[in-house]
């Protein structure tokens, strides 16, 4: 099992100026790195890769799809945009020589219709993530594309674990995975441990982050069970820290960020990283 970190702890984009983080990371101790290219024409890909490959870390993507950009839009040219703007991304994570692109990949973050969701949008979104899905299947070979199901206030179409697999399932490709997150995860699952049990072989990448965004182990996730879940799944993926800094105002605006979670990003990393660390080893010890 490896341990990531979120690059968006630290900053609100990545661009040339960030490329030195790479290094502060690998110092941290984490073998890899999750990183938001939220500006595609700036974003370094080549350079992320030659510096990670040399540092021995790993890369992962991820993308929260904005509403002009929504694969389950009942207007056309919205979701011709997601899946053109998603083989984009596909295309940028496979030059960064990503291993996972994951978040929320397969609907608008955030977008919200007032209802349950419908057979049309299920439709359009399985339709669409096929193609995007072969897509990466053709061009990034090797990569995984992972849909994260996030809770009720900011999507209504895909909440909880068995969501995402029936979802995953109807798609029908090979590379599309499960990413859970745990700060989505206590808001919308019965039971941790049943929740990864019934993903299986499907969970292809994690989000570590407490119930409140601070430090793991600082809240209410059960971590011991969580790890003993994973180890019977057999996972070996990345389990990467994903939390936000109140001080970076259109992240903080964004996640809904308004308190600090810790001194600094650098203890939240650092301290979680150990937290985990110990978690999975002592899960480990006893299997």
């Amino acid at each position: 099992m490896k341990f990531g970190i979120h690059s968006l702890l630290f900053s609100e984009t990545f661009l040339d100026k960030d490329l030195p983080r790479l290094e502060q990371f690998q110092k941290m101790g984490f073998d890899a790195v999750e990183i938001i290219p939220f500006d595609p024409d700036g974003f370094p890909a080549a350079q992320v890769r030659r510096i990670a490959t040399d540092l021995g870390l790993e890369i992962n993507t991820g993308y929260g799809m904005p509403a002009t950009h929504n694969i389950i839009s009942p207007e056309a040219q919205i979701r011709r945009a997601g899946v053109e703007l998603s083989k984009r991304l596909i295309d940028l994570s496979a030059e960064t020589g990503a291993r996972v692109f994951g978040g929320v990949n397969y609907c608008g973050w955030g977008y919200l219709t007032g209802r349950m969701r419908s057979q049309d949008e299920w439709a359009w979104g399985v339709e669409c993530y096929r193609e995007i899905a072969e897509h990466a299947e053709r061009n990034a070979p090797g990569l995984i594309l992972a849909i994260e199901p996030i809770n009720r206030f900011e999507s209504h179409f895909i909440n909880t674990a068995a969501d995402a697999v029936h979802f995953i399932h109807d798609v029908e490709m090979p590379n599309v995975k499960v990413h859970l997150d745990t700060f989505h995860m206590i808001r919308e699952e019965d039971n941790f441990s049943q929740s990864i049990l019934q993903t299986g072989s499907d969970l292809g990448y994690i989000h570590a982050c407490e119930n409140q965004r601070g430090i793991p182990g600082s809240g209410q996730v059960p971590w011991a069970s969580f790890f003993k879940a994973l180890h019977q799944v057999s996972y070996d993926g990345c389990v990467t820290i994903e939390s936000f800094d109140p001080n970076m105002p259109n992240i903080a605006k964004l996640c809904c960020i308004w308190r600090k979670m810790a001194d600094s990003p650098e203890q939240l990393a650092t301290e979680g990283l150990a937290f985990l660390s110990e978690q999975e080893r002592s899960v480990r010890s006893a299997a």
